[in-house]
């Protein structure tokens, strides 16, 4: 082999790894271009509709109320024992497992909150809250800055919607929102309407199936129908109606 030969074979050999060199250059900083895709996986795969992609969904949830005890006085305040009896009335109503009390023990203020305990159980009890349906339970606070109080809990059904204010996209006009040329809603878009259509439903069982019609008012519906045969108006006039008019101007 002749030395222009090796030189040949060398200078190809060079050219070569120069080239894969390249090469492997230009990937890495494609590579280093390239995105990840996550944030377009997650919003592409949520539906158009709102109230498909903001769902209420129908849950159990603990309803409570605190109860404030200091060191001198045992009993309730009016304002508490208005809590306790609107508490005792609703669970009779929406309630799905028994009332829980918790009493704080060894703390300052134990002995008053043994009398409030004991005025508790008899506004529950003429509540119609049955015996059986309370539990009280001790506990220990933590801190003991803290003041310690009785706290009444009951798991009730309820309606709950979000988390909302998440923004996986750009609102305005970017190469990571591909929904905006398209004219379609961003991702938060309906979500504090689902949420506050959960707090604000009554039953929360609304949502899922309509309830059954109440009967119809008998004696009512049998005027309407007397009327009715005998050819005169059903309508209801109410003679006291034009009173709260300020004037008789058009009359």
């Amino acid at each position: 082999m002749t030395r222009q030969t090796t030189s040949a074979i060398s200078a190809d050999r060079k050219r070569a790894l120069r080239l894969a060199g390249a090469l492997i250059g230009l990937a890495v900083v494609l590579g280093a271009c390239k995105h990840t895709g996550d944030e377009v996986v997650t919003t592409a795969s949520a539906p158009e509709d709102y109230r498909l992609r903001h769902p209420i969904a129908v849950q159990e949830t603990d309803r409570s109320v605190i109860v404030f005890v200091g060191r001198g006085r045992g009993g309730l305040s009016a304002s508490q024992r208005a809590d306790v009896m609107g508490m005792a009335q609703t669970w009779l109503k929406e309630g799905t497992g028994g009332i829980s009390i918790d009493m704080p023990v060894e703390t300052p203020n134990a002995r008053a909150a043994g009398d409030s305990l004991r005025e508790i159980q008899a506004t529950l009890a003429a509540a119609g809250v049955p015996p059986r349906a309370v539990a009280v339970r001790q506990y220990r606070p933590e801190d003991p800055r803290h003041m310690a109080a009785i706290r009444l809990n009951y798991p009730k059904i309820s309606a709950t919607a979000g988390p909302c204010g998440l923004w996986p996209e750009d609102l305005g006009p970017s190469i990571k929102n591909k929904g905006y040329f398209d004219n379609k809603s961003y991702y938060n878009f309906g979500c504090s309407n689902q949420r506050n259509l959960a707090a604000m439903v009554d039953n929360p069982s609304d949502l899922v199936q309509p309830r059954e019609e109440t009967p119809a008012y008998t004696p009512r519906r049998n005027i309407g129908f007397d009327k009715y045969r005998k050819g005169t108006s059903t309508a209801t006039t109410y003679p006291e109606a034009d009173k709260a008019k300020l004037s008789d101007t058009g009359k």
